[in-house]
């Protein structure tokens, strides 16, 4: 008896009682209810239509005007943004944190950062410096093809991918889980950190790659190219948003959220929970890496530190912050979280740290919903 509610949670498409009525509406309303699709037709127009106008000098007083600054910051958060959501969909819908994610986001901007160093190099006919000071007379064989742009944008998307299938069949078929797959995922990126950090790898070294002037015959750092940029990376934050909604809330999602809270039931019904973790692993890792990609030429370099325990730790706060198992919620994470960054690390430099700890502490123990659910109580208490 008592594996019956198991396995129509996990096999039917309309008995779900456990998900409560808001999921319930919220199927029967679609991929998104009525106010969520004008939320996110808002926020494309705002992001393609309203900050173009206000920031390209086409606004009708230079009072509306909005500084390119101010526009590169927040294409930065949502890399960053994009990053928190591919967390939660491992995470907050199947259990899995990973103190990794940082690696993937690099390996993409990575990638990127290839092809704009081609780009630069192909302009000015010389190597990038720190090849020079290496003294070689070409380009490693890795980098073949990177002048081209699709094959660099695969590259961000195909190189994490196949890494994190590989370690994650490995790690899953071994039955790692919990505290121990944390702290491998971890040790995976300080070595592949201490890798990229040594100069004969190819990628510059401690300074990693830099210098960015070109992308697509463009040049890199005008305001209208950080404007597009921007852009680009708001359309693809919306369409991840979209891709994963769509999965986390048909059965995909379901069986997910099944493996999560009971493994061993799930397998007892008859599916192999290896192969549906596998695939949110790899689909995560994978918009990791396109977000890497966004955020190279935004930013103007990708080194090492990318690649560090502190930032993979920093991206598992904004999911918990914004709360997880809600999609929204690290994304609303990441960009609270960074936007008082870009305010602390100048107001009080010496303190940031302490207080992203103090932050993580408290969420943890008085509002395990994160901001989301701290609104939904709210709303609650009104109603």
């Amino acid at each position: 008896m008592s594996s019956t509610p198991s396995t129509l949670s996990v096999r039917g498409d309309a008995a779900a009682p456990s998900s409560g009525l808001a999921a319930q509406a919220a199927r029967r309303a679609g991929l998104l209810p009525g106010w969520g699709w004008a939320l996110l037709g808002g926020f494309v127009l705002l992001s393609c239509v309203l900050v173009p106008w206000l920031s390209l000098g086409v606004a009708p007083t230079s009072a509306w005007h909005l500084p390119s600054y101010w526009v590169g910051l927040a294409g930065k958060i949502g890399c960053y943004a994009m990053v928190a959501m591919a967390m939660d969909l491992v995470w907050g819908y199947g259990g899995i944190l990973s103190l990794g994610h940082g690696l993937f986001f690099a390996l993409g901007g990575y990638a990127m950062g290839m092809y704009l160093n081609r780009a630069m190099s192909a302009a000015s006919g010389t190597l990038p410096d720190f090849m020079q000071f290496m003294q070689w007379t070409r380009f490693p064989w890795y980098w073949a093809g990177t002048g081209n742009f699709g094959y660099a944008l695969f590259l961000a998307l195909a190189v994490p991918g196949v890494l994190a299938f590989v370690f994650g069949y490995f790690a899953f078929r071994s039955r790692i889980r919990g505290v121990y797959f944390s702290i491998i995922t971890q040790a995976l990126t300080y070595a592949a950190m201490l890798l990229f950090f040594r100069n004969e790898t190819g990628f510059g070294g401690n300074n990693g790659l830099t210098d960015f002037k070109v992308l697509l015959g463009f040049p890199v750092g005008t305001p209208g190219m950080t404007v597009a940029l921007f852009s680009i990376t708001a359309l693809c934050l919306s369409l991840s948003f979209l891709l994963l909604r769509w999965l986390v809330q048909g059965r995909f999602g379901r069986l997910l959220r099944a493996i999560r809270d009971a493994e061993s039931r799930v397998m007892f019904c008859g599916y192999d929970p290896l192969w549906f973790k596998l695939f949110a692993w790899t689909l995560s890792a994978m918009l990791c890496g396109l977000a890497g990609a966004l955020y190279a030429p935004q930013v103007g370099i990708i080194n090492p530190s990318e690649m560090s325990t502190a930032n993979s730790i920093e991206i598992a706060i904004w999911a918990a912050v914004g709360g997880r198992g809600t999609l929204v919620g690290p994304m609303l994470g990441a960009v609270v979280v960074n936007a008082a960054k870009s305010w602390l690390t100048v107001a009080f430099p010496q303190f940031w740290l302490y207080l992203l700890g103090l932050l993580f502490v408290v969420v943890t123990l008085y509002a395990p919903g994160g901001l989301v659910g701290l609104l939904l109580s709210w709303r609650r208490r009104r109603g």
